[in-house]
């Protein structure tokens, strides 16, 4: 027996006419007439005596919506318990991210969740994936946000959408910044400014062809906001991700991208096999929610365009 078809047939008696509980049902009424009609030939009973323009309750149909009734009621006050209890979720989430444009998904969803969950309260701490990664391990973050290359081995994740270009920052007054796009040519022999996590200087090792020892480091940071200022100081070219900046016509700065192009991708992690408490849980699928809406949304833009 189905909820569903419990309600079906209190509608039925309560407006004593198939086609009437069909439209407030918004169902058809032979798929309504046929519920009824399964939900009788499973107790091999009869609940309603049918005329062609009407239908009646039996005796036994009358003690059956009494039950129905009682059943229903319970139902409703269970789902009314449960409303209240998400309602009242509560506590903290702690979240190590590094820096990145993609992180705008997870954080749309924070924001979701506290429309909803107005007692769970977050707590944002940054860092570059090695800093994440630890803290995760020690158990100081429930979730980290890590940009790629990292080793995911030990965690489950969820890859966010959309991605960033990595480039180089300089300012506007500097000689590359005539230059459309930065090939590894043309750092060579330039103050250079690069991220300490040994993933990243591999994954730009690569893009050199292995040649990142002919590049003069000048200085490694772990946080874009330092970095940046260095920049505007004169210090040397940095190394980093677009969209991190300020980019208006005031500035200072402008930011080229790789040539070949590097693009890079974020992830959101935990460690495997961990059981969290609900309200992350809750929170994790809202994030997956988001992920699938923004993916589609991207899909669908993507067949606008090729029609």
């Amino acid at each position: 027996m189905e909820i569903r078809v419990l309600r079906y047939f209190l509608t039925v008696a309560r407006e004593g006419s198939f086609s009437k509980a069909a439209q407030v049902l918004n169902v058809t009424q032979p798929t309504l007439s046929r519920q009824i009609k399964e939900l009788e030939d499973e107790y091999h009973i009869t609940l309603f005596e049918r005329t062609t323009r009407s239908v009646s309750l039996t005796q036994e149909g009358s003690l059956f919506k009494e039950q129905a009734r009682e059943i229903i009621s319970l139902v409703e006050k269970m789902e009314s318990r449960l409303r209240q209890r998400d309602l009242e979720l509560s506590g903290d989430i702690h979240i190590g991210c590094s820096e990145s444009e993609c992180n705008r998904t997870v954080m749309r969803a924070i924001a979701k969740t506290q429309e909803h969950y107005p007692r769970i309260r977050f707590h944002i701490n940054s860092g570059n994936a090695q800093y994440v990664m630890e803290k995760l391990d020690q158990g100081s973050f429930d979730l980290g946000i890590v940009i790629e290359p990292a080793d995911m081995s030990r965690y489950d994740y969820l890859r966010l959408p959309h991605h960033d270009i990595r480039g180089v920052l300089m300012r506007k007054d500097s000689e590359l910044a005539k230059l459309d796009a930065i090939s590894p040519g043309d750092l060579l022999g330039r103050p250079v400014i690069i991220s300490n996590q040994e993933m990243v200087k591999n994954e730009i090792a690569g893009w050199l062809g292995g040649a990142q020892r002919a590049l003069d480091v000048v200085a490694t940071f772990n946080l874009f906001y330092n970095a940046k200022i260095m920049v505007e100081e004169k210090v040397g070219y940095l190394l980093t991700l677009e969209h991190l900046f300020n980019d208006s016509e005031d500035s200072v700065l402008c930011f080229r991208p790789l040539r070949p192009e590097v693009t890079i991708r974020s992830s959101l992690i935990w460690k495997k096999y961990k059981v969290f408490p609900r309200p992350v849980e809750v929170f994790l699928q809202i994030v997956d929610r988001e992920i699938e809406a923004e993916v589609h949304k991207d899909l669908d833009g993507e067949s606008s365009a090729s029609i």
